[in-house]
């Protein structure tokens, strides 16, 4: 058997290159259903909040004066790494993924380290938890920022 067909097919994606373009091209990074699942968490808790806060590392969430909440997909911010590392090398175009999806999980560490340095309270949610555990979101939330 060939060495590449061994490891799989060279292209994984089942989309053409111009319609994967379209695609990605529609991400948005506010306003996501990811955010407005959180959002409505929030205010289903009756928890105070503002939105995008202008603020260092763009946040998804400010609540209060000093925790700061960020919505974190799993795909962009490299959840369970190892495994998607590898299949991010058996796709298309793997050394720009795997470098693009590696940078961000480094900005995140750096950002949330900066944040906890000026005095903020950092809580990061996967998307699996805020689709699937709400409840449990929130509750991590009050024991973290306690008066809420």
């Amino acid at each position: 058997m060939p060495p590449d067909r061994a490891r799989g097919p060279k292209h994984r994606d089942v989309f053409s290159k111009k319609k994967r373009s379209q695609i990605m091209s529609r991400i948005r990074s506010k306003n996501t259903s990811l955010d407005l699942a959180m959002k409505k968490a929030l205010r289903k808790a009756g928890i105070k909040f503002k939105m995008y806060p202008k603020m260092i590392g763009s946040p998804d969430f400010l609540v209060g004066d000093r925790t700061v909440i960020f919505c974190d997909s799993s795909f962009w911010h490299g959840r369970n790494w190892t495994e998607l590392r590898s299949q991010l090398q058996r796709g298309s175009n793997s050394s720009y993924w795997v470098k693009h999806i590696a940078r961000n999980i480094k900005r995140d560490r750096i950002v949330t380290r900066t944040l906890r340095k000026f005095g903020y309270q950092v809580v990061r949610f996967w998307e699996s938890d805020i689709y699937e555990r709400p409840q449990t979101c929130l509750r991590k939330l009050k024991r973290i920022h306690g008066g809420i």
